[in-house]
């Protein structure tokens, strides 16, 4: 199996973003292989560096982007990516949306604003299984 070096060892944020994306996702994240095993299987997987990974993780867990500003008034400067809630149509605040400026590379905005998503879900399915829910 390949182990994903894209991510130096000591990025330790980035690793929590992909345990939490992965967990979200229902995967087994190898914190230091760069991995996730699916179905008993191991598979290199990194959706920030890779945008297969990102587009799968976002069709599985429902999340949309749209580049900012939506209109073209401006130039587009930004990626928004959530999974679409009834909090949405409430007006109410959405823990899954994200901004990701596009700096240099859009896609690379792009990916990590959906890793950051699904982190933010992730994030929430441990606090409900700590919680007893």
């Amino acid at each position: 199996m390949e182990i994903d070096r894209d991510i130096s060892p000591g990025d330790e944020a980035d690793r929590e973003l992909l345990r939490l994306a992965a967990n979200a996702a229902g995967y087994e994240y190898a914190k230091f292989g760069g991995y996730i095993v699916v179905d008993g299987i191991p598979g290199n997987w990194n959706p920030l560096t890779d945008d297969g990974d990102a587009l799968r993780l976002a069709v599985k867990l429902g999340i949309s982007t749209l580049p900012y500003p939506i209109y073209n008034e401006t130039e587009r400067h930004s990626v928004i990516a959530k999974q679409r809630r009834r909090a949405d149509m409430m007006r109410e605040a959405n823990q899954t949306e994200v901004i990701e400026v596009y700096g240099d590379d859009s896609c690379a905005a792009t990916r990590r604003a959906i890793v950051r998503s699904a982190a933010e879900i992730g994030r929430a399915k441990q606090n409900e299984a700590s919680n007893g829910n």
